[in-house]
């Protein structure tokens, strides 16, 4: 009686549930009560990641003594299968297990990887011996077995992030109701706050991780990331009371796979000018399920014929157009998709090549002596300030003028970390070759001794990623996770981590092909084992017109990207208020 008094509108409208499948009172579950556990918890285990990336090429270098381009590689190629195993765990939870049962169990398997690391790096007959020899040719290289178990590990740790990066974010989203305005302007600073909480535990990683790593040992350097991990696990299952959970609602590649082939093979069939007369199941179907009836559009009219009336029922010659839309909204996103490969790849220099720079300069500040890896923490401070200027202060002054809830549009957004890339690489270009003049003037150029220029020399280029990063990583995961359709958001989230994927293997691609190219017919190469002795300086101006070419191209992609229609009028709300007029069918608690 007492639930019927505070009426349905205290329900959640969006169709999410409890673990047992009843309905939720939005009271009781979900809103920022509940994002505050999955926000700790990801500060905890960013610190843990970080803890292992940021210093990894540092560990590969000097304790499995292998070189710049190699050891670039492996770094880059590990970090490219961590962001893209989140295919698979996005699949498994959307088609079968669902959100949080599948962040449980890839929870375990990266716990499992964690352990093994740490005993990699700690157990004196799973590395090579210690070599201080310069030259890296003269020093023992780890056993078969040596590598397999810290390899091992280590992708045993990017499976395990599968299921839990592209599920995490979207258990967070999910907290907030789409279809309640009030709710959906949370939502809208919510993934500017996630990325907080992501850089403040990187900040702790890049920091005081890495100078017990590179201070007092490996052993307690991996350990305590590890110890993170199992804390911030531990926080997770402490929120479990309050979360909101969606019902898993069978393969979207499936569904993706039903609606290509469908509309191939009907691609001489007319599409009739009435577009009622498409295939679509009734509404009542959709609400039974918890599910959303999406009208047709006149967009990739390609696909629309998947929903043509011919005769057959099978689900491979006929989909509904609610299937057919989600599919539209998938395809939609690859140009986009695509655009976003080239940051990702700038992005990926940070853990490698920025760091190894860093190496070749003077680190000390009386006694302490600075780990290269650190200043990577700037990158995570400038994200910071960023993040929280351009949430409390810039999206409130563009308001005024656009009546954009958001201040600009997320590919607005995008765009503007992509001219940051372009700056960012000039910038980086220029203070390496201002190195490089340094080297030769103090004759360390062939013996790659150290160059007599402060590593804060670097800072330029860190801070400018971390600027960039605000921009375009924030609107990037947004813009995906927001675009996908409904049933699909795990899937458009690991669109998000597809991107860093590809740009971590197009990296060493790029720095293997380039290191290769540049070496022919007796060339000296640009990117050799003594930096002091190669071209970093040719090979970021080189990023830096890529930059410039890609974003000629996405300004191209976006001007002509459709956003999908709002299953809600949550959005039209917002708009409203910023307008200063009221929409008469809205609420007024709203």
């Amino acid at each position: 009686m007492a639930d019927q008094e505070e009426g349905i509108d205290d329900y959640t409208e969006d169709g999410t549930v409890d673990l047992k499948g009843n309905p939720i009172l939005r009271s009781k579950r979900g809103g920022w009560k509940a994002c505050s556990f999955v926000v700790v918890y990801e500060v905890f285990e960013r610190m843990a990641y970080y803890g292992i990336q940021s210093n990894l090429i540092i560990y590969l270098t000097e304790k499995l003594h292998q070189g710049t381009v190699t050891a670039s590689n492996n770094v880059t190629n590990w970090i490219g299968a961590i962001w893209l195993t989140p295919i698979l765990g996005a699949y498994i939870a959307d088609a079968h297990l669902g959100r949080y049962p599948t962040f449980i169990i890839s929870s375990s398997i990266y716990f499992t990887g964690m352990v093994i690391l740490t005993l990699s790096v700690s157990i004196p007959s799973l590395k090579p011996p210690p070599c201080l020899d310069p030259n890296l040719n003269n020093c023992k290289k780890a056993s078969t077995l040596q590598l397999a178990v810290f390899y091992g590990a280590l992708y045993t740790l990017a499976l395990g992030t599968g299921g839990t990066k592209p599920n995490i974010s979207t258990i967070g989203a999910d907290q907030f109701d789409d279809f309640h305005p009030k709710e959906k302007k949370q939502k809208l600073s919510f993934f500017n706050w996630w990325m907080f909480s992501i850089f403040f535990g990187t900040f702790f990683a890049n920091t005081v991780l890495v100078w017990l790593q590179d201070n007092i040992g490996w052993t307690l350097g991996y350990a305590l990331p590890t110890l993170g991990l199992a804390i911030s696990i531990g926080i997770f299952l402490s929120g479990t009371p309050f979360y909101r959970h969606k019902v898993p609602t069978g393969s979207p590649f499936v569904k993706m796979a039903q609606v290509i082939i469908a509309a191939m093979r009907k691609w001489k069939v007319p599409i009739p000018h009435d577009l009622n007369e498409l295939y679509e199941l009734d509404l009542e179907v959709y609400e039974k399920k918890g599910k959303y009836r999406i009208d047709p559009t006149p967009s990739l009219r390609c696909l629309t014929k998947a929903s043509v009336k011919t005769g057959s029922l099978s689900p491979w010659q006929l989909c509904s157009v609610t299937n057919v839309e989600e599919t539209k909204q998938m395809v939609r996103m690859l140009p986009i998709l695509i655009a976003t490969f080239v940051p990702s790849i700038m992005l990926a220099q940070v853990n490698t090549l920025f760091v190894k720079q860093g190496t070749t300069l003077q680190r000390h500040i009386r006694n302490f002596e600075i780990p290269p890896a650190s200043l990577i923490g700037f990158v995570t401070l400038s994200m910071l300030i960023s993040v929280v200027l351009y949430d409390w202060y810039f999206v409130k002054i563009i308001q005024k003028w656009t009546k954009n809830p958001r201040g600009i549009t997320l590919l607005q957004r995008m765009g503007i970390g992509m001219i940051f890339h372009i700056i960012l690489m000039s910038t980086a270009s220029l203070i390496e070759r201002h190195r490089l003049s340094v080297a030769r003037e103090y004759g360390v150029v062939e013996n790659g001794g150290q160059v007599p220029l402060s590593i804060f020399i670097l800072l330029p280029q860190f801070v400018l990623m971390g600027i960039a990063d605000a921009f375009l990583e924030v609107a990037k995961i947004e813009f995906f996770y927001d675009q996908a359709p409904e049933n699909m958001k795990s899937l458009g989230t690991s669109y998000a981590m597809t991107t860093l994927g590809v740009g971590s293997f197009l990296s060493s691609f790029l720095l293997s092909t380039v290191s290769n190219i540049t070496k022919r017919n007796g060339h000296h190469g640009w990117i050799l084992n003594n930096l002091n002795d190669s071209h970093l300086d040719y090979y970021y101006a080189f990023f830096a017109m890529l930059s410039f070419v890609n974003f000629i191209c996405f300004l191209f992609i976006s001007k002509y990207y459709v956003y999908k229609a709002e299953v809600s009028d949550s959005i039209h709300v917002l708009t409203q208020q910023l307008k200063g007029t009221r929409s008469p069918s809205n609420h007024d608690d709203s």
